[in-house]
C-alpha cells in the first residue's frame, strides 16, 4: 500500500512538472437539476477547499432557473459558490418536442460560454437530456470531459442518454464495480476509469446524526413521527409516458388510501411532468390533510426525511441508489430504475397497473428497517477524484482511445453468406438417447445424430461436447448458420442460469449441473437449456397446433408423463422453475407408486413405464399374449406388448389402458379448471392411444364452461428437438422474448 501511495505522489508530481508547476487545473462544473447538484456539490466542495490546485468556474442550466421546478440555483448561491454563467435553455411544454428544442437550445447557447471560459476538463453527470448537451459541446470544442457515473443501468431514454455521454468522455468515475466493468465492456480505457463510489454517499453517511425532528416538522407538521410518514417521488417515463402517468395516478390513490402522512415532491422537467402535476391537482393533493407537495427540498433536509421516513415509493434513482444508506423500506414502480443495482431494502412493483399492487406493496414495506447499504459508495468518493483530477496529463493527445476486444478477420460477403440457412443445434437428452439436430428457422430437422446417453456425468457432458461439435462442423457443408444452441432435459431446470437443478431417476447425475456455461465456451455460441415438457410447449407454439393460441397446454406421453403451460403467449415457469409438473397431478389418494415417491400421480397410471409395469404383471401371470403374438425368450415386455394385446381382444390389458387414460383424462380435467386454456395438445408416443379417453373422461367430469375445449394429437414428429431449437430461434430473432 505505501508502494502504490508512494506511486501515485510521484505520478502526481511528474503530471505537474508536465502541465506547469504554477500551473492550475481550471474545471467547469455543469449542473443541470436538483438531482445532479446533490452529486457534484461534494465534489465542487472539494475542489474549492484546494485553490493551489484547481480553479472552479460553476455553469447553472436546466430546471434550476425555472420558478415552478423550485428555482434551485438558489441552493447553489446558498452553498456560496460563485455562478458564473445562468443559461434559461428549458423550452416548455414537458413534451418530448420539448426535450428535443431544450437540447437544441443548450447546444446554441454553450459554445459561447466554453469559449469564454476555456475550462481544461469538464465535469457532468448522470444521463439527462441536458448533460447529453454539455457533453456534446465540450467534445466538439475539444475540451476534455469526466462524467459521473457513467456505466450504470436503468431503464428508459436515460440509458441510451448515459452511454452516449460515455463515449463522448475522457475520463469516467464510476460507483460499483459492476459500472466499472460495463464500461470496461463500452471499450473505455481502463486507465481512464475511476471506481471511487457515489460522492452524494460522503454526505450521506454523516448525516444521519444530525437534528432531524425540527426538519421534519417543517416539512410534514408537528404531529409526525419518526418512521410514520411516506415519501413518495415519482418522474413520467419518457418511453412510455402514457403509462407513467397512469401509474402516478395508481400511486396517488393507493397513498390516499393508505392514509398515512406523505411528502409527495413534484417530478422533473422531462416530458409527461406536466401531466402529472396536473394529476396531483385533479386530486387534490395540494390541499389534503394527508399530503404536503413541494416543488423542492434542500437536499441536507431530504437526507434526513428519507432517513427516518417509513418508506419511500416512487421510481427516482435516489430511492434505489441513496436510501439504502439509511435502510429505509423503498417501493420501487415501474421499468424507470429496471436493470440498477439495489440493496434488500428495495421491493420492485415492475408492473404497477392496479391500485391493490401499489396499495400492498405500502403494506409489506412501511414501518421496516433494513440493514444498511453501501453498494454505491463508502463515503471517501471526492478525496479519490480528486487525486483521480490532479493525475490528468493535459500533453496527452486529446482524441479518445478505445480498447476493442480483438477480432478475427473479417469474412467479406458473398451470395452464399446471404443465402445461408439460420438455424439452431437443438440437444435432447432423453432417458436411453441423447440426440442432437441441426433445425431450421421452418423447423426442418437438417441433419440429427444419436448415441446412447451415457450413465456417468463426465461421459455423458463429453459425448454432447463431441456431437455438437460434429454438427456445427457439418452446419457449414449444408449452407446453415448456426445462431445458438438450445438443450431439452429431463428434471427441473433454472433456465435463467442454464443449470439442471434436479433430474429425473431416468437419467443419473444430472442434478445440480451447470450446461450453459462449458457448451458455450467449447462453442463460443450462446446456449438455452429447458425441460423437456417446456420445449414440447415451445415446439407446439412455433411449430405445431398452438401456432398462434394464446392459452394452451401441451402434456407429453412417453417414457413419463411431463407438460408444458403456455399462458398469455409466453411459457410459465413459477416461481422455483417447477410449474407444469402435469405428471404429478396426483388423481387418486392410494393409487400405484410413482417415481417422484408419491403416489397415485398420472404418471403411475399412464406413462411408458407405467404400462411396462403392468404388461410384466401379466405377462408373469401368463395372461399377456394372446393368439396372434409372439414373444422370444429373449424380448423385454414393454407397453407396446400391452397395447398389442389390447387391440387384439385382450381384455385385461384393455382395462388397464382405458384406466390409464382415465387417469390422463382426470388429470387433463384439473388442468381446465385450472388454467381455463383454450387447446389441450397430447405428444408422445402414446396420445393417440389416450385421445379418445381423455375426451370422454372431460364430457363426463368437467364442467361445462370447459366441455368444449379441443383436445388433439400433436403433429410433430419430434416435439423435443424441435423445442430445443425454438428456445434459440426465438431468443436470437428477438420475436416473442
Amino acid at each position: 500500500e505505501v508502494y502504490f501511495k508512494n506511486l501515485s505522489k510521484q505520478k502526481q508530481k511528474e503530471v505537474m512538472e508536465k502541465n506547469g508547476s504554477n500551473h492550475k487545473l481550471r474545471v467547469c462544473v455543469a449542473t443541470c437539476n436538483r438531482a445532479d447538484y446533490s452529486k457534484l456539490a461534494p465534489i465542487m466542495f472539494g475542489i474549492k477547499a484546494e485553490p493551489q490546485f484547481f480553479e472552479l468556474d460553476v455553469v447553472v442550466l436546466g430546471s434550476h432557473l425555472i420558478d415552478d421546478y423550485g428555482n434551485t440555483y438558489r441552493m447553489i448561491e446558498q452553498d456560496d459558490f460563485d455562478i458564473h454563467t445562468r443559461l434559461h435553455t428549458i423550452v416548455r411544454g414537458e413534451d418530448e418536442a420539448a426535450m428535443v428544442e431544450s437540447v437544441g437550445l443548450a447546444l446554441v447557447k454553450l459554445p459561447d460560454v466554453l469559449n469564454r471560459l476555456k475550462p481544461d476538463i469538464m465535469i457532468v453527470h448522470g444521463d439527462r437530456f441536458d448533460a447529453l448537451a454539455l457533453a456534446t459541446s465540450a467534445a466538439l470544442m475539444n475540451i476534455r470531459i469526466l462524467h459521473i457515473e457513467g456505466g450504470e443501468v436503468s431503464g428508459t431514454i436515460d440509458d441510451s442518454i448515459r452511454h452516449a455521454i460515455t463515449k463522448l468522455a475522457h475520463y469516467h468515475v464510476c460507483c460499483t464495480r459492476s459500472a466499472e466493468q460495463h464500461l470496461i465492456a463500452m471499450c473505455e480505457d481502463h486507465d481512464h476509469i475511476l471506481l471511487a463510489g457515489c460522492p452524494s454517499y460522503d454526505k450521506l453517511l454523516s448525516a444521519k446524526n444530525k437534528d432531524y425532528m425540527s426538519i421534519i416538522r417543517i416539512w410534514l407538521g408537528e404531529d409526525v413521527k419518526t418512521r410514520d410518514y411516506i415519501v413518495a417521488l415519482q418522474h413520467p417515463v419518457t418511453t412510455d409516458i402514457k403509462h407513467s402517468i397512469k401509474m402516478f395516478e395508481l400511486t396517488l390513490d393507493a397513498l390516499i388510501s393508505f392514509n398515512k402522512r406523505t411528502l409527495v415532491l413534484f417530478p422533473n422537467v422531462d416530458a409527461g411532468s406536466k401531466e402529472m402535476v396536473r394529476v396531483m391537482r385533479k386530486k387534490g393533493i395540494e390541499h389534503h390533510p394527508n399530503f404536503r407537495a413541494v416543488k423542492h427540498v434542500p437536499f441536507d433536509q431530504f437526507i434526513q426525511l428519507v432517513a427516518h421516513a417509513g418508506c419511500m415509493i416512487g421510481n427516482s434513482s435516489c430511492g434505489v441508489r441513496e436510501v439504502g444508506a439509511f435502510g429505509t423500506p423503498v417501493i420501487n414502480l415501474g421499468t424507470r430504475q429496471t436493470g440498477r443495482e439495489t440493496g434488500e431494502n428495495v421491493l420492485h412493483v415492475r408492473d404497477a397497473d392496479t391500485q391493490d399492487k401499489i396499495l400492498h406493496a405500502l403494506q409489506l414495506q412501511f414501518g421496516k428497517q433494513y440493514p444498511c447499504s453501501k453498494i454505491y459508495g463508502d463515503g471517501n468518493a471526492v478525496p479519490r477524484i480528486l487525486k483521480f483530477l490532479k493525475s490528468i496529463d493535459l500533453n496527452e493527445p486529446l482524441q479518445k482511445k478505445f480498447c476493442f476486444p480483438p477480432v478475427k478477420d473479417n469474412i467479406s460477403q458473398d451470395i452464399d453468406h446471404i443465402l445461408e440457412t439460420q438455424s439452431a443445434l437443438a440437444v435432447d437428452l432423453g432417458g436411453t438417447n441423447l440426440r442432437v439436430a441441426i433445425v431450421s428457422m421452418k423447423g426442418e430437422i437438417v441433419k440429427k445424430y444419436t448415441q446412447l446417453n451415457p450413465k456417468t456425468y463426465e461421459d455423458r457432458l463429453e459425448l454432447i461436447l463431441k456431437m455438437c461439435v460434429e454438427a456445427a462442423s457439418e452446419a457449414v457443408n449444408v449452407n446453415c448458420r448456426i445462431l445458438g444452441v438450445g438443450i431439452s432435459t429431463g428434471g427441473r431446470v433454472n433456465p435463467r442460469e442454464g443449470i439442471v437443478l434436479h433430474s429425473t431417476k431416468l437419467i443419473q447425475e444430472w442434478s445440480s449441473v451447470d450446461l450453459r456455461t462449458p457448451i458455450s465456451d467449447a462453442l463460443h455460441l450462446p446456449v438455452w437449456v429447458d425441460n423437456d415438457g417446456n420445449c414440447a410447449a415451445l415446439a407446439e407454439r412455433k411449430f405445431g397446433h398452438g401456432k398462434g393460441i394464446e392459452n394452451f397446454v401441451t402434456l407429453i406421453t412417453g417414457t413419463g408423463i411431463g407438460g408444458g403451460i403456455i399462458h398469455q403467449h409466453e411459457l410459465i415457469h413459477g416461481s422455483s422453475f417447477c410449474a407444469a409438473e402435469l405428471g404429478h397431478i396426483v388423481v387418486s389418494l392410494d393409487g400405484p407408486e410413482c417415481l417422484c415417491g408419491s403416489q397415485g400421480c398420472i404418471e403411475a397410471y399412464a406413462s411408458g413405464i407405467a404400462l411396462q409395469r403392468e404388461a410384466k404383471k401379466l405377462h408373469d401371470e401368463d395372461l399377456l399374449l394372446v393368439e396372434g403374438m409372439s414373444m422370444k425368450k429373449e424380448d423385454v415386455v414393454s407397453a407396446a406388448h400391452l397395447i398389442q394385446a389390447a387391440k387384439l381382444g385382450n381384455t385385461k390389458a384393455d382395462s388397464i389402458l382405458r384406466t390409464a387414460g382415465t387417469a390422463l383424462g382426470l388429470g387433463v380435467v384439473n388442468i381446465l379448471h385450472t388454467m381455463n386454456p383454450s387447446l389441450v395438445i397430447l405428444s408422445g408416443v402414446l396420445a393417440s392411444h389416450y385421445v379418445n379417453a381423455v375426451k370422454d373422461v372431460i364430457n363426463r367430469q368437467a364442467l361445462s364452461s370447459v366441455k368444449t375445449v379441443d383436445v388433439v394429437v400433436s403433429n410433430l414428429a419430434d416435439p423435443a428437438l424441435l423445442g430445443a431449437a425454438s428456445l434459440v430461434l426465438d431468443y436470437t430473432t428477438r420475436r416473442i422474448y
